[in-house]
Formats: C-alpha cells, sequence, structure tokens
C-alpha cells in the first residue's frame, strides 16, 4: 500500500498537505462546499480531515489487526470521495449531496482498482464506503433487523461502526450528539443480534439468496429445499480472463457467451443490443427447461443486469454461482490489446465507472478470481 494512504503511527502527524498534493481526488474534497446545518465545520476536505483525525484517537480503531486498521482507515478517507461530483445547491439554497454513499464505492473501486490494491481489501472498502450513512439511522426502521442481517453479509459491522463514529465525531452539527448516540446504538443492536463481527448465520445459502431477493423475507424463515443444478454467471471487464477461467475450471459445461452471440448475429460491441440478449435469454432458457446446468458468459457489470439472468435462473429452481474474474488495470490492459475483437479504451472506462461488485445477498456463491 502506498504510504501516503496507510494510517500514521501513534504520535506521527496526519499528512493530510502531501495527500492534497499527491492525489486530485483529496485536493477535489476542498473544493466542495456543505451545509452548515450538518457539517458548519467547513467543505468536505476539511471535514475528512477531521474525520480521521478522530478515527485514529479510537480506542477500537487502535486495536484493530494491520490489515482491518488499513481498510477501516481508507473507508474513512474516501467516505464522501464523490460528493463533488454530485453536490448541488437547491431552488432554496441548501447544499445536498444525495447518492454520494452508492457513487463513492464505484469511484472508491476505480481509484484503488488503478491504484493496485488487493481486491479483497478494495471491495471491504467499497462496501464500507456505500453503507457508512446506515448506522445513523438503522434503529430507527421498522425493517432494523433484516437489514442487519443483510448488511452483515457484505460487512464487517464492527468496521462500519468505526466509519460512521468518526463521521459522527468529525463534523459540527446541530443533530451531532442524536448520529453519536445512533452509532452506539447500531453498536448494542449489532452485539445483541450476532452480527457485530462476523455475518448473520442464514440457515443455508439458499436462505441468504432468498432473504437478499426478498426484504420482507425474515432472516428465521425456513428455505425450501435447495436447488439441485447450478447455473455459473461470469462476471468481469472485457480482457479479464473469463474465456480462460470457464476453460479451466469449467471444462464441458455448455456456455452462452454474448461476444459468441454478436459475432453469430453480426452486432458490433457499440451497436444496440437487444437482438444479442433477446437470443441470450433464449439459449438460457433452453438450458433452463432440461434443468441443465450452463454458463453465461457476459460481463455484468452491474447489480441490475446481474439481477435479471439471477431471476430468470431463480425462477426456472437454478442455484446460481457469480464469478468474478479481474485482472490488474495494467495487465487487464494488455489482455485486451491481444483480444481478437479488442474493446476501445473508452468503453472499458465507461465500464469501470460502472462496475458493481457482486454481493454475497446476489448468489448462492460468489467466487473470486483474481487474475
Amino acid at each position: 500500500m502506498e504510504p501516503l494512504l496507510t494510517p500514521p503511527s501513534p504520535g506521527e502527524p496526519l499528512a493530510w498537505d502531501a495527500l492534497r498534493a499527491a492525489y486530485p481526488w483529496v485536493e477535489a474534497l476542498h473544493t466542495c462546499p456543505q451545509d452548515a446545518e450538518w457539517h458548519a465545520e467547513g467543505d468536505v476536505g476539511i471535514h475528512t480531515r477531521a474525520v480521521l483525525e478522530a478515527l485514529r484517537t479510537l480506542p477500537d480503531f487502535q486495536a484493530l489487526a494491520p490489515d482491518a486498521r488499513s481498510v477501516v482507515w481508507l473507508a474513512a478517507l474516501l467516505h464522501d470521495v464523490a460528493k463533488p461530483l454530485v453536490t448541488r445547491t437547491e431552488p432554496d439554497g441548501r447544499i445536498t449531496s444525495r447518492g454520494h454513499s452508492v457513487r463513492g464505492a464505484s469511484v472508491a473501486r476505480e481509484l484503488l482498482w488503478r491504484g493496485g490494491f488487493e481486491p479483497e481489501l478494495r471491495e471491504q472498502v467499497c462496501a464500507l464506503v456505500r453503507s457508512h450513512q446506515v448506522p445513523f439511522f438503522l434503529t430507527d426502521r421498522d425493517d432494523a433487523f433484516g437489514t442487519l442481517t443483510r448488511l452483515s453479509q457484505e460487512l464487517r459491522c464492527d468496521h462500519l461502526y468505526l466509519v460512521a463514529k468518526a463521521d459522527a465525531l468529525g463534523r459540527e452539527a446541530r443533530d451531532r450528539r442524536r448520529i453519536e448516540d445512533a452509532c452506539e446504538l447500531f453498536r448494542l443492536f449489532a452485539e445483541e443480534h450476532g452480527c457485530w463481527d462476523r455475518p448473520w448465520p442464514f440457515p443455508s445459502a439458499h436462505a441468504r439468496f432468498l432473504a437478499g431477493r426478498d426484504r420482507d423475507r425474515s432472516p428465521h424463515a425456513p428455505a425450501p429445499p435447495d436447488p439441485t443444478f447450478v447455473v455459473t454467471l461470469t462476471v468481469g471487464l472485457p480482457g479479464a480472463g473469463k474465456d480462460t477461467w470457464l476453460r479451466d475450471h469449467r471444462p464441458g459445461l455448455p456456455v452462452v457467451s454474448l461476444d459468441a452471440l454478436r459475432a453469430e448475429l453480426d452486432v458490433d460491441p457499440e451497436d444496440g443490443q437487444g437482438g444479442v440478449i433477446a437470443l441470450a435469454r433464449e439459449r438460457a432458457r433452453e438450458h433452463l427447461r432440461q434443468r441443465r446446468p450452463f454458463a453465461l458468459n457476459a460481463t455484468n457489470l452491474s447489480r441490475r443486469i446481474r439481477d435479471a439472468w439471477v431471476g430468470l435462473c431463480a425462477d426456472y429452481g437454478a442455484a446460481v454461482e457469480l464469478v468474478a474474474v479481474e485482472a490488474p488495470a495494467d495487465v487487464l490492459a494488455a489482455q485486451n490489446r491481444g483480444r481478437e475483437a479488442r474493446v476501445p479504451e473508452a468503453v472499458i472506462d465507461a465500464l469501470v465507472r460502472r462496475w458493481e461488485f457482486p454481493s454475497p445477498l446476489e448468489a448462492h456463491q460468489v467466487r473470486h478470481a483474481w487474475g
């Protein structure tokens, strides 16, 4: 990890000016104003610096193992990274930044991927960025328990508490005491339900999958019998190695490949894909009707797109495994250059910005294939 992005040792000053000089996205935080009612301390950069200073004083943070400390530190540094992209001044003069948590996870993913960070660490950071405000209101929700059990599948609640607590301490706001109290209630709630430092123990992968698809489903609800056949969906940028993974790890498995269908239909990747998708769905249904395992080989980078395919498979009673295949940015660029159908760099850049890593709630199993 780059030294400037690591937590400073006890007694060592925070090198904030060096961070601003080294990373344009840190400097951009200081160009983004905030509403004085919620952030009287000033711009996003001032707030983020105060969050990091608060975080390093927390005994629970100091007690973390080094890898966990790095995850929480990076999440705190990046928790508002998307605010410069989404902040607007409303007609009444109020400053808002709706959607900054979700957008922030995508921005953090791209920054950390291009920076060469280890994928598992990166995705822990992104999950914390995406949900960093949840502790502020979770225990007030009618579905608090269900939300907690699902949240615990995607991140560690003890790490989330630290990011949220530091976020509360690093601001001057009229409701600061309320959100500090909400963080403590979140901690008690997670500890009470056994989700503080581990996932909620769903009785089976199928029960977890069903809870992920139906937010009204009780975490205690018994699951029906497990599906009897499995569909494999690849997830990955062009050139990441999805074809190679299927050839090496699922030899002989029938494959519905969107690249192959584009070639069959003579459709360019940058043209409309409606016909390709329609044919892929029909080919998939042929396998599903026969309850025959197969693989769908496509980028499947957004959760919305994956959800459509997963839903189709679930309708036919199939279990789903998502295989996230990825390569470092420089390796992916080289592999893409070597493809017969090379994808333009601008297209890959756009795909990276839409890249959402699969959650354990999306499928019966999520496999990681790091290049």
